[in-house]
């Protein structure tokens, strides 16, 4: 079947192997894989951004909801385990990350990150919302739907 041209597939960066994979709207559903790594392009799990895979990372078409924290920060341990819920709940589609801010000090500065925990949700390169403090689980899966 020939390719939709009003409907292109989307551009899914793999959160594994850091290679862009093509995937139909339609294949969101189907738990899709990379085509160079073979893993799931949608993990039900939040991964690690680094300096190395932040930017190629957030230029996927789809939703990727970011985690800022740090270790230190007693409401980012408590958010950790509601992330990693939420990761397991997430729609079709929606991906989740950590962005560990000790660790990465140069990509918070450029987020401008001034409180922690902070939810970034990027698609396509773009900044389209961000919260900051943490979210019980419900308000969180509705924040998370709310900008997929």
């Amino acid at each position: 079947m020939a390719a939709d041209p009003s409907n292109p597939p989307l551009r899914v960066v793999c959160p594994r192997c850091d290679t862009a994979n093509r995937v139909a709207h339609e294949r969101l559903r189907d738990d899709p894989a990379c085509g160079e790594c073979g893993e799931a392009l949608f993990p039900r799990r939040p991964y690690d951004l680094t300096s190395a895979t932040f930017d190629r990372q957030i230029g996927s078409d789809t939703l990727l909801v970011v985690d800022c924290w740090a270790e230190w920060c007693g409401p980012c341990r408590m958010m950790a385990p509601i992330f990693e819920k939420a990761a397991e709940q997430a729609p079709p589609g929606v991906r989740l990350a950590k962005l560990d801010t000790e660790a990465e000090p140069q990509i918070a500065a450029k987020l401008g990150i001034r409180a922690i925990p902070t939810l970034i949700a990027f698609r396509s390169g773009k900044e389209i919302a961000r919260q900051s403090g943490a979210l019980p689980l419900p308000q969180l899966l509705q924040w998370i739907a709310s900008h997929g």
